[in-house]
């Protein structure tokens, strides 16, 4: 059984993500100790509500660091909603410009939409070679809770050789809905409030989990 850590850094759905990875046959602790999240088989980043605030949580609990070590190692990492958002360069948020983790290039910014957030239920376009969304139908739908996202996003040419597998949602524009990239992955829906087919995007993940 794979042993998972939900890091607790003050923000996320903590005990949902912790229940809903246990449904699907993980071993889960929820905790912020630097070793028991850099040595887990797999590391799940949760978060909700302001870009500036869950990178504060992050940085007291050497959250970047963690990352960092556990994809220079291979290990598993999954981003969940703003915790898929820290991963990228940087978040503006109503005039405040923030430093992310830096894994992605790629700003976080507000979505060009008539209705903000953009709130409930959406389907997504996977790249067929999708590891996440394998198995999944087409008009599979998947919960979000967000006013930010990326937006258009251009790789630059050093991700040419191996470019993220990048899944788009659409909500007045194109955003970006999920991204795998080696052993880092994420998802600006929630998986764990997105019933059967979140579950299957959960149990999808933990079959790259050593």
């Amino acid at each position: 059984m794979a042993r998972i850590v939900v890091l607790d850094y003050g923000s996320g759905n903590l005990r949902s993500a912790e229940r809903a990875l246990e449904r699907v046959g993980a071993d889960v602790t929820v905790t912020s100790d630097f070793d028991a999240a850099t040595e887990a088989d797999g590391l799940v980043v949760p978060g909700v509500g302001a870009f500036a605030t869950c990178m504060k949580g992050l940085k007291e609990v050497r959250g970047p660091q963690i990352i960092g070590r556990r994809l220079a190692g291979g290990r598993p990492v999954l981003g969940i909603c703003v915790g898929m958002q820290v991963m990228f360069d940087r978040g503006v948020e109503f005039g405040e410009d923030t430093e992310g983790c830096g894994e992605w290039p790629g700003t976080v910014e507000q979505i060009q939409a008539d209705v903000l957030p953009h709130m409930g239920w959406n389907t997504v376009r996977a790249p067929k070679e999708s590891v996440l969304f394998a198995g999944l139908p087409d008009d599979a739908r998947f919960y979000f809770v967000h006013s930010f996202g990326v937006r258009k996003w251009v790789l630059p040419e050093s991700h040419a050789i191996a470019p993220p597998k990048v899944t788009w949602a659409h909500h007045g524009e194109d955003v970006v809905a999920a991204v795998e990239n080696g052993t880092l992955s994420a998802t600006q829906f929630h998986p764990e409030k997105s019933g059967d087919e979140g579950a299957a995007v959960l149990k999808n993940w933990l079959s790259t989990v050593g």
